[in-house]
Order: structure tokens, then C-alpha cells, then sequence
């Protein structure tokens, strides 16, 4: 039974008090990826043709939130930062790049087949759905065992038994120049951060920075992943947000804003819990993961933090965050210490983003591949070394997308809400007149429109049914809607309804900027 409610004039309901509260969040991933076809936010790849698998494509209302979550990132990594700078690098490259960083001969997932239909599975994600244990640092000898001592088959046709595991690369394959061949064989790049890595030299050189600092990017990555899945969450082609900070090897401590972060607490999920099979997180503050050597040095704690809060800036919830250190068997070839800042997803807790500690690893391999000089001069001990990567700021755009649609998406009694930030929405304000053929009604209400969108990201639009256009305007998460009506045209006025508490004040025009932009700072 729906509750009772009192309509406003505009044909919505009065209050958040006159309604019976029902306030539920998102229920599963697959309805999310509804809402975000219908309201055009994402829609399927390629979807004319049937699709394919792995790709997706934005919509008008997508692109304004992905633009705003890449933006906001680069100013806060990048443009407000003294010791960061970008550069944006090619998405093929000399596939010598990817040899001496280790993807084309260790950038695998584990792979199992059907005998039966054919389908393909990737083993440890199997395992994992199958029977609840993780399997990420499982090896491939151990895999084979559990999937036999189980009997576990084929979950597509639910019959099929499984070929042995096997290794398959991610890295997607193209070809450079007329002729296809071994010599023209390139790869569409596995991850952004091998750009900066090759363009290090260059960035120091014209950049004209010193050690510590980063160097930032955003861009396309490609995998050739076995089995896409939980919508935009594992893709075959995604964006990226990444940033290395080099520091002086035996400077890995010396991180000055160190002590303003060191009593923050953060939920952590501990290697050696883990170990033990168990799920017991605990809370700490960042000075502890560095005094505890959970990470290696002050600064890949500091920045751990700069990505964390980041998150919490932008409207997720602390309960629904927390941090978890990889285990000593599932660390990549390249990682001193990593870990994954984890968001609980419809579909459980998972990595949102990660942080590496690459010590010295990839400028090492890049040096000695080219046979190029990567190495720093200090000038106090008049010595050479090569920089340590003591912090790696990882960032999928996608997964940022879709964590914060998770976290906004709300069922809100009888409507669907969704509470992004203002900085955030892809529409700010949205300005409709009470009725469509009212020529002085319309005409005023275009005034309006045009007197604040210079301002504001906003929308326009003559329904004619104001109740339902509120209803719009909530589940794509436009904070303030104005209404022009017929009191306008006397009294120089509006009425501006908020989002989230569906409250209404009537505002003079002239003051409507101030007004809208006191209450888009205040949420």
C-alpha cells in the first residue's frame, strides 16, 4: 500500500514529514545498469549489432558525471598540487615498452574451458562464485586441485566439466604499419602508468622538478578480460587515473605533511587476517600503517590517504570504505607492498581503487631494456641512483562512476533519488514553466533560464506536468529545480524546490544566483 500524502500545487508531495519514510539503497548491480540505460547514463556497446561483451558506451547524462569524476580528480592530484604534473601519452606504444615491464610474459589471468558448450571462465573468479573462497593468489597447480576435489563444472550449461587451467594474457594485440606480421606485432597499452615511466627523463628534463614528485595521467587502458562482468565494473576497455611519486631511496620517509594525516583512521583488512581465513577488519589511523610497517615508508601512507578522502569528498560513505594489503602471494611482480581501497558493492566488497609501492622496479627495467640512462645525480653525495616509486595513486574512472552512482542511487518512499554531489550532477539546476502555452509564462521562464545558466549546469524544459518533471530532475540528481508560474510575473519570483528534502522557497530573481549557490555549497 503507497503512502498517504498531501500535494503541494505543484502536484508533488508536500513534505519529507507528511510522507511514510522508506529509505533503501540499490538492491543488485543489474538494476543499476537498468536505471542507467533508461536515463541514459550508460548503454550496452555496440548494442545495434547485439552487442559485445566488455564495452560500454556513455550517455548524455554519463559523460557530464565521468568528465566531472576525471576533472575533479585532476585538480585535486594535479592542478592544486606544487609537486604533481601531467602528461598524456600514447595508447599504442613500442611493444619493447610491455616486454620490460613484465605484461607480455606475466600479465595473465587463469583460464578454464567447457568441454561441453565452450563457454570460457576465468578459474579463480570460479572458485571464488562457486564455493567463497578467494582465489586471486591462488596458484594454477592449486586451482586445478580445488576445481577436481570439488567437482565443480561448467556454470553456463551446468553440466560441462572443465579443461586444466591455463594461462592467458590480457594485453590486446595490434598490428603497426601495412604489412601484419611478428615485426609489426604492438599492444594496445595494459595501464597507463608505462607512458610516465618512459617519459620520466623527458618530464625532468623540461619540467624543471625536483625529487619528491609525481607524475600524473588519464587515459583509455585495454584488457582482454576472460570474463567481463558486474556491468562497468571488470571491462575490456576503461579509463584510468594514475599517478607515480618518485622520492630518493633513502628519503622514503621524509614526507612533510606526514603528521597531518598520521591520526586519520581508516577500517583496514590486514595481510595476515587474511592468512588466517578471516575477515576481521580493524581500525586504524594511517600513522599506524606506517609505524606497524604495513606500508614501507610515510609517504605511500600519506598518499593512501590523499586517495581515500578523495572518495569521502566526493560522497561515499566512510562504513562503506574500507583498505585491504595484499597478501605476500598475490603481490604483482612489480609491488613492495600494495593495497586496494576496497567499496562494498551490490555484489560484495571489492577493489574501488589500489596504491603500490613499485620501489625501483620499472625505471630499472626501462633503463636497462633501452639501455638508457634513468638515474638522478644527488648533489649532497655526489652519487647517481634511480628514483623509488613510493606511492601509485591507481584510479579506474569507471569504477569511481560506479561506486558513486551506487552510493547516491536511493529509493526514497515512493521516488528514486539520486543524492550525487552538486559538483557532481550533471545537471545543477533545472528550470520548467507551470504551463507550455502560456506565451508570458514561457517567455519569462526562458529569462530565467538564460539569466543563471552561464552559472550553472542546467536544464530547461516546458512538460507542463511539474510533478513529474521533479520526479525526473531526483533520479538524475539535479539538486534544485525552479518553477515559474503565473505569481512570477507579478512578484519578480520563483520557486525553488531542493532535492533532497523536496522543500520549497519562493526566491526574487535577482537574488536566485546567490541563493542557488548557497545551497549547492551546503550539500
Amino acid at each position: 500500500m503507497k503512502p498517504q500524502t498531501t500535494p503541494n500545487k505543484f502536484g508533488g508531495p508536500a513534505s519529507r514529514e507528511t510522507r511514510l519514510q522508506i529509505v533503501q539503497p540499490i538492491k543488485s548491480i543489474d538494476e543499476l545498469a537498468s536505471f542507467c540505460k533508461r536515463r541514459g547514463f550508460v548503454f550496452p556497446g555496440s548494442e545495434l549489432y547485439g552487442g559485445l561483451s566488455g564495452f560500454w558506451d556513455y550517455g548524455p547524462l554519463g559523460v557530464e558525471l565521468k568528465n566531472k569524476i576525471k576533472a575533479d580528480w585532476w585538480k585535486k592530484f594535479v592542478q592544486d598540487r606544487d609537486d604533481v604534473v601531467g602528461i598524456d601519452g600514447a595508447i599504442v606504444n613500442n611493444p619493447n615498452i610491455w616486454i620490460a615491464s613484465g605484461h607480455v610474459g606475466s600479465f595473465a589471468d587463469v583460464l578454464v574451458d567447457c568441454k561441453r558448450c565452450g563457454v570460457k571462465h576465468r578459474a579463480d573468479v570460479l572458485i571464488n562464485d562457486v564455493l567463497g573462497i578467494p582465489a586471486d593468489s591462488m596458484a594454477i597447480e592449486q586451482m586445478k586441485e580445488i576445481i577436481e576435489k570439488n567437482n565443480i563444472r561448467c556454470p553456463a550449461c551446468k553440466k560441462g566439466e572443465l579443461t586444466e587451467p591455463r594461462r592467458f594474457n590480457l594485453l590486446f594485440k595490434t598490428h603497426v604499419g601495412a604489412v601484419e606480421g611478428e615485426k609489426s606485432t604492438a599492444y594496445l597499452r595494459g595501464e597507463t602508468c608505462q607512458t610516465i615511466f618512459v617519459n620520466f627523463k623527458n618530464v625532468l628534463d623540461t619540467a624543471r622538478m625536483k625529487l619528491p614528485f609525481g607524475i600524473a595521467q588519464a587515459g583509455k587502458a585495454f584488457r582482454n578480460e576472460i570474463a567481463p562482468r558486474d556491468f562497468l565494473f571488470r571491462s575490456r576497455e576503461f579509463e584510468q587515473m594514475e599517478l607515480e611519486f618518485f622520492v630518493h631511496p633513502q628519503k622514503l620517509n621524509d614526507c612533510p605533511e606526514f603528521e597531518k594525516i598520521a591520526k586519520k583512521k581508516v577500517l583496514v583488512l590486514t595481510a595476515s587476517e587474511q592468512v588466517k581465513k578471516s575477515q576481521k577488519v580493524t581500525e586504524m589511523t594511517f600513522g599506524e600503517l606506517a609505524e606497524k610497517v604495513y606500508v614501507k615508508s610515510k609517504w605511500h601512507a600519506y598518499w593512501l590517504f590523499q586517495h581515500y578522502n578523495w572518495f569521502l569528498e566526493l560522497g561515499i560513505s566512510p562504513e562503506n570504505l574500507r583498505l585491504r594489503e595484499h597478501t605476500k602471494d598475490e603481490l604483482s611482480h612489480y609491488a613492495v607492498a600494495t593495497f586496494d581501497i576496497e567499496y562494498n558493492f551490490p555484489f560484495g566488497w571489492k577493489e574501488l581503487g589500489g596504491q603500490a609501492d613499485r620501489g625501483q622496479f620499472d625505471l630499472t627495467q626501462h633503463a636497462k631494456f633501452s639501455k638508457k640512462d634513468l638515474s638522478c645525480f644527488d648533489e649532497e653525495t655526489k652519487q647517481r641512483f634511480i628514483p623509488y616509486v613510493a606511492a601509485e595513486p591507481s584510479q579506474g574512472v569507471d569504477r569511481a562512476f560506479l561506486a558513486l552512482l551506487t552510493e547516491a542511487y536511493t529509493v526514497d518512499g515512493d521516488r528514486i533519488v539520486l543524492k550525487l554531489k552538486p559538483k557532481l550532477a550533471p545537471v545543477q539546476v533545472a528550470v520548467f514553466p507551470l504551463l507550455r502555452n502560456d506565451a508570458k509564462l514561457l517567455k519569462f521562464a526562458q529569462g530565467v533560464h538564460k539569466g543563471i545558466k552561464e552559472k550553472f549546469i542546467t536544464h530547461y524544459e516546458e512538460s507542463g506536468n511539474i510533478g513529474k518533471s521533479y520526479r525526473r530532475q531526483d533520479e538524475i540528481g539535479t539538486p534544485a529545480c525552479i518553477t515559474v508560474d503565473f505569481d512570477s510575473l507579478k512578484g519578480k519570483d520563483v520557486t525553488v524546490r531542493d532535492r533532497d528534502t523536496m522543500k520549497q522557497k519562493r526566491v526574487k530573481v535577482k537574488e536566485l544566483i546567490e541563493y542557488l549557490e548557497k545551497i549547492l555549497q551546503s550539500k
